[in-house]
């Protein structure tokens, strides 16, 4: 009977969706980046849009486990979830497509007021080939194996498998074509083309296909951009496997995501598997073939469909983070991080992200499903580990709208604490601006006359702050555990003072004062506690 209902409901929603889809589409703008000046923004509904989201884990893409995802969501203030959608689950028999999982994710989604990322797990799924249907894996001779050098199957599919890129493909278009029928208000606002592609220890494909195209010059559009000549030996010598694989996936996953946007053009990226950084360029050490830090410029030329490549950060140690961060933060390439761990000091690193302009962040594991990734995140997922990513997305719930819009059109920073505990700072305009950790509200931390306790998040990985420069004197500000100072840079004008710091929020892309800090407030800095504040400061120059 459950079956019947089930089957009843999916033909009802085929039969009536698309005349409302086509209906409502002139009225509501489609998703997409825009870029300007280096900066980019989310355009959702027609307006920047900070994506505070979360992942959740693979196996809850299941109507059954939806309801582990929802309430953690509302907890934490995302306004954004991450879920797969697998290869095997849509086309369990070839030929025959079954969406209603996804049908059931859109509703529950609208009905819990949260935009959606789909996660395509297609040929790639952390590089392996799980989430393909088992008409695909119990197939090798249609679909192939990547080959390893002594010509035995990987774990991995070729990139080089013109049937596998056919099925998989006509899968994502069938996917796409369901959007476009039945989500004409835009719930999905990304996705995500493929899951952490690439090989591991394997650095390509060495069967008799691979080693065919590797024995041929490189292709004219990568030496083009590149300024790279000759066979891929010559061109990229101990990266020359690397590098190969890199661009023979790229254009693999630029034919699944260009098929996909011709049905419905929504933004699309793909993630990168990052080992640490001391691996890169090892072509052993990496997921040879995915879109790591180094090799961005073959994936931009290889897959030009893709709106960006972003990575997905499980190296906890603070410097490695910042690396990270500011290798995908570039002019062609927006910034998201779309999965990070959910242990609690990942949360610190959301104020670096969006301080380098960055339109999404999610953490991974974001339910209540029963499985934890320890030790890539959290032992179990408490109130203690979810609060430590709610108070940034609270701070910015109901000004993200603001925060989006203003972070596209003006200069931001952000930090986080590093893991030795060492103060950080930035320099705009005339102002210098410095964060510092383990202070109480009130006093110097070096006064001895009072011999105070540690603060208690003195010696945990907790805290940071990110800003926009709306002129060249005021600032937007919101972060936690961290005392915040603005000062003179050197070289600028002398007599700077703090003039004013107004504790506030934005109605109607209006800025409305609710209180000045005065006083205790700011005689010893701008301490942010574990408090959702933000902050419009005001600096100046008196005669």
């Amino acid at each position: 009977m459950k079956h019947y209902r089930y089957l009843l409901a999916t033909m009802g929603l085929l039969l009536s969706a698309p005349i409302h889809a086509q209906e409502s589409d002139a009225a509501k703008p489609l998703p997409k980046i825009e870029s300007r000046n280096g900066r980019h923004a989310l355009m959702v509904d027609g307006a920047p849009f900070l994506m505070l989201g979360a992942q959740a884990n693979n196996a809850v893409n299941y109507p059954d486990f939806l309801h582990t995802i929802w309430p953690v969501l509302d907890q934490m203030h995302a306004n954004t979830l991450e879920i797969p959608v697998a290869w095997q689950q849509v086309e369990p028999v070839e030929g025959a497509f079954d969406f209603s999982y996804l049908q059931t994710l859109l509703d529950q989604a609208r009905a819990h007021e949260k935009r959606l990322v789909l996660l395509w797990f297609g040929t790639w799924k952390n590089t392996g080939y799980a989430y393909t249907p088992d008409w695909v894996k119990l197939d090798s001779k249609r679909f192939p194996r990547l080959k390893t050098r002594t010509g035995e199957d990987h774990g991995v599919l070729s990139a080089h498998g013109e049937q596998t890129l056919a099925a998989d493909r006509r899968a994502f278009v069938k996917m796409m074509e369901y959007l476009r029928d039945h989500d004409a208000q835009n719930t999905v606002i990304m996705v995500q083309v493929e899951n952490e592609t690439g090989s591991y220890r394997v650095p390509r494909d060495y069967g008799a296909e691979g080693n065919r195209l590797f024995a041929q010059p490189i292709p004219p559009a990568l030496a083009k951009a590149t300024g790279k000549r000759g066979t891929w030996s010559q061109a990229f010598g101990a990266q020359a496997d690397r590098a190969f694989n890199t661009w023979y996936t790229a254009i693999y996953v630029e034919a699944i995501a260009k098929a996909g946007k011709a049905i419905k053009p929504l933004p699309m990226y793909v993630n990168a598997s990052l080992a640490g950084p001391s691996n890169v360029p090892d072509p052993t050490g990496v997921a040879s073939g995915g879109p790591q830090q180094d090799v961005l410029d073959i994936w931009k030329a290889g897959a030009p469909s893709l709106e960006l490549q972003a990575p997905d950060i499980y190296d906890g140690k603070s410097a490695n983070v910042i690396q990270y961060l500011d290798k995908y933060a570039r002019a062609d390439n927006p910034l998201m991080v779309p999965e990070i761990g959910n242990a609690r000091l990942f949360a610190r690193y959301f104020y670096p992200a969006i301080g380098r302009g960055a339109i999404g962040f999610a953490p991974f594991g974001m339910d209540r499903s029963g499985y934890y990734n320890y030790p890539l995140g959290a032992k179990a997922l408490d109130d203690k580990v979810i609060g430590a990513f709610a108070l940034p997305y609270e701070m910015l719930d109901s000004i993200m709208r603001d925060w989006a819009r203003l972070a596209y059109t003006h200069p931001t920073w952000g930090g986080a604490k590093p893991d030795d505990g060492s103060s950080i700072s930035t320099i705009m305009g005339n102002w210098k601006i410095s964060g510092e950790w383990g202070q109480w509200q009130f006093g110097m931390k070096e006064w001895t006359m009072f011999n105070p306790e540690p603060t208690p998040t003195a010696d945990e990985p907790v805290g940071g702050f990110a800003v926009i420069q709306l002129s060249p004197d005021e600032f937007l500000l919101v972060g936690d555990h961290v005392r915040v100072n603005f000062e003179p840079a050197p070289g600028s004008p002398p007599n700077g003072i703090m003039l004013r710091a107004e504790e506030g929020r934005f109605e109607n892309g209006r800025w409305v004062m609710s209180r000045l800090w005065n006083g205790d407030q700011t005689d010893y800095g701008l301490n942010l506690t574990d408090l959702p504040q933000v902050l419009k400061i005001t600096m100046s120059h008196y005669r």
